[in-house]
């Protein structure tokens, strides 16, 4: 049974001192949060900034949220649709000629639901090129994606 009085998730690190990540969620607030469209080349730039690897003729729709962006990378021509959440306690790889639909999530993080401390766990996600992640589609924790792939609207991808 789980009792959260022993949860402890202090073998994990966020990657970046507590100010960076302070003033990453001001600048998401500013550029990705709002409904009012914010060019992609802004929060392009605000990305590589704060450490995302970015590829070009990349495209971010209003009310993205990316966790923490030092831990995302993405190739050329990706299309990043609105309100994609990207959870990344791990890294997130997605390739080139890529599209994430509105409200997809790709998810890094879990718990272990056996354990009593309720213990938090984290692996990579992989997106390769010329994938589709239709919208509301679950991409979980260690979960790749072949190159070519299409997950459909509202299905779970999961690590095999």
């Amino acid at each position: 049974m789980i009792d959260l009085s022993k949860y402890n998730n202090s073998p994990f690190t966020r990657g970046a001192p507590a100010w960076k990540e302070a003033l990453w969620w001001v600048v998401r607030s500013l550029l990705f949060a709002p409904w009012l469209p914010v060019p992609s080349a802004l929060k392009v730039a605000a990305l590589r900034i704060f450490g995302a690897k970015i590829g070009a003729g990349v495209v971010i729709r209003s009310r993205v949220n990316i966790t923490l962006p030092w831990r995302f990378e993405c190739g050329d021509q990706v299309w990043i649709g609105d309100e994609v959440q990207i959870l990344s306690l791990a890294r997130v790889r997605i390739g080139s000629n890529v599209c994430i639909s509105q409200r997809a999530f790709l998810c890094t993080g879990s718990h272990d639901f056996r354990k009593e401390g309720f213990d938090l766990i984290t692996e990579p996600i992989e997106i390769g090129d010329s994938c589709w992640v239709a919208a509301q589609a679950f991409v979980g924790p260690g979960a790749v994606v072949p190159a070519g792939t299409m997950v459909k609207a509202g299905e779970v991808w999961k690590k095999i």
